[in-house]
């Protein structure tokens, strides 16, 4: 049986909280309508998790932190814990996405440590991973993904616990997307490398993100090795995001 498909989205730095009001109420009518094809999470800034988790409490709607701090407490101005994201109502976190890595320099290291803080404190971790432009170009995309796997998934990790979300660094806001073709060769290489390093890993759950929005996630999510998308700008959207869920190829299976 195929891992139950993950339709996650990433706010970055947008948003507000009657944003947040409006968009868990209309998530919430959709809800009463329709159950999603697939588990649904949302990642506002730190700030409205607690706002979204309150309000979309018993929908089975995810909610997650972007980013941790690798410890769960200490002397680290401007950063957020683990524990204290499920403390607010979160239950995911990402680690690793390309524009921490790049902007604040995290190493794979680094990422590992924040997956395994993540797990500490009960949260699945999305784990993200990707090749820059260059990267492709020189023919190293598949080598540097599967570096970013080795380093950056912790002891421990499985599918009961994270996931991992291939974004290639060159598709991410770009509004260009990898060839169906292209993103199935990655996944199964990414597959492969699952194997090497997690635990459970036929059950770990691979994302595509980069560039997904309404037009092109039926392909994407029809695509092999594709357990899901980890989606950017398109989720600030309900209707764009709501789209997207409904995407998915497989039979409506609800939640967990």
């Amino acid at each position: 049986m195929a891992p139950r498909p993950v339709i996650a989205g990433n706010w970055k730095m947008f948003g507000s909280r009657a944003m947040a009001d409006a968009y868990a109420a209309g998530l919430q009518q959709k809800l009463a309508a329709a159950r999603p094809r697939g588990d649904l999470v949302i990642c506002p800034p730190a700030i409205l998790i607690g706002d979204l988790a309150r309000a979309l409490a018993g929908s089975g709607v995810g909610i997650g932190g972007q980013d941790c701090h690798s410890e769960a407490t200490g002397a680290h101005t401007g950063d957020i814990a683990a524990p204290m994201i499920a403390d607010a109502g979160g239950g995911w976190v990402i680690v690793g996405h390309s524009e921490r890595r790049a902007a604040h320099g995290e190493s794979d290291t680094e990422v590992a440590a924040k997956a395994a803080a993540a797990h500490a404190a009960g949260l699945i971790a999305i784990i993200c991973i990707g090749e820059s432009a260059a990267e492709r170009e020189q023919g190293e995309a598949q080598a540097v993904v599967a570096r970013q796997i080795a380093g950056s998934v912790p002891s421990g990790a499985g599918a009961a616990n994270s996931v991992v979300a291939y974004e290639p660094i060159w598709a991410i806001g770009s509004g260009v997307t990898p060839t169906a073709s292209d993103i199935a060769d990655m996944h199964r290489h990414i597959r492969a490398c699952v194997r090497k390093n997690m635990t459970d890993p036929d059950g770990v759950r691979l994302l595509y993100g980069g560039s997904v929005k309404r037009a092109n996630a039926r392909e994407i999510l029809a695509t092999a090795e594709v357990n899901g998308v980890l989606v950017g700008g398109a989720s600030l959207e309900l209707e764009e995001f709501w789209a997207i869920a409904e995407a998915c190829p497989l039979a409506r299976i609800g939640f967990a």
